[in-house]
C-alpha cells in the first residue's frame, strides 16, 4: 500500500490538473466565463454582448450565432446541466456539443456531436462532421439528425430542465428531467471540448458539472 501511495503522490505532483474518476468538476463558476472561449460568426461582436452572467446564471442572447467551448478536452464523463428558455419567450434553438474539436466543420459549427436543446426536440442528436448509430435508424435517422425517443420530457418555458449526458467510450446516453431520451453507439468522436450554442434564441444555463467516469 505504501508503494501505491508514493506512486499516486508522484503522479499528482507531475500532473497537478489530473482529475480522478468520480471527482465532480464545476465547468461554470457562476461568476464569469473563466475556462471557456467564445467563437462568434461576427468577429466584431463582443463576447459580453452575447454571453453574460447574472446571479449564477449563464445567459445567452442567441445572436449572433456561435458557441462557447471549454478550454480543456474531456472523455469518459457524465455531464449534468440545467437550461431554460426565459419566461415569456417562444423558446427556440440551442444545443450542447460534446467531443468538440476542429472549428468550421459545417459553417460556424465545429466538429462535434450535438445534443439538441431545441424547444420540443431536446435530446435529438445532430452529427457535425461526425457519425454515430441509434436503434431503428430507418425510422429515426434523417440526414444528420437522429430523433430522440420522447418529446414529452421538457418542462414549460420559464422552468428549469436538467439534462445528463453520459459519454463512455464510443457511446452516449442522454436523459432529460430523469427520462431516457436518446442513446448512441459507435460514435466516431470520443473526446474533445464541451460547447454551448448561441443559435438564434435567448437561453439560460446553470449548474454545469462534469464527473469523470472510469474508461
Amino acid at each position: 500500500m505504501m508503494i501505491h501511495r508514493k506512486l499516486l503522490t508522484t503522479v499528482l505532483a507531475l500532473s497537478p490538473s489530473l482529475v480522478l474518476a468520480g471527482e465532480p468538476i464545476s465547468l461554470f463558476n457562476g461568476k464569469d466565463l473563466s475556462g471557456w472561449t467564445a467563437v462568434l460568426a461576427d468577429e466584431n461582436t463582443k463576447v459580453e454582448d452575447v454571453w453574460t452572467v447574472q446571479d449564477g446564471v449563464l445567459m445567452c442572447k442567441g445572436q449572433p450565432v456561435g458557441y462557447i467551448r471549454t478550454d480543456k478536452d474531456f472523455s469518459n464523463y457524465e455531464l449534468s446541466l440545467q437550461w431554460r428558455f426565459p419566461e415569456g419567450s417562444q423558446g427556440g434553438n440551442s444545443g450542447v456539443l460534446v467531443h468538440t474539436s476542429e472549428p468550421g466543420a459545417i459553417g460556424i459549427w465545429p466538429k462535434s456531436i450535438e445534443v439538441q436543446l431545441h424547444r420540443g426536440d431536446a435530446g435529438d442528436f445532430w452529427v457535425i462532421g461526425t457519425d454515430l448509430n441509434v436503434e431503428n435508424e430507418d425510422e429515426r435517422k434523417m440526414g444528420r439528425r437522429h430523433l430522440n425517443l420522447t418529446d414529452n420530457s421538457e418542462n414549460p418555458i420559464g422552468e428549469w430542465n436538467t439534462m445528463v449526458i453520459r459519454c463512455k467510450g464510443d457511446s452516449i446516453t442522454v436523459t432529460v428531467n430523469g427520462d431516457l431520451v436518446n442513446e448512441a453507439t459507435n460514435c466516431s468522436a470520443t473526446e474533445g471540448a464541451i460547447s454551448l450554442q448561441s443559435e438564434g434564441a435567448p437561453i439560460e444555463f446553470r449548474e454545469i458539472v462534469l464527473t469523470p467516469i472510469d474508461d
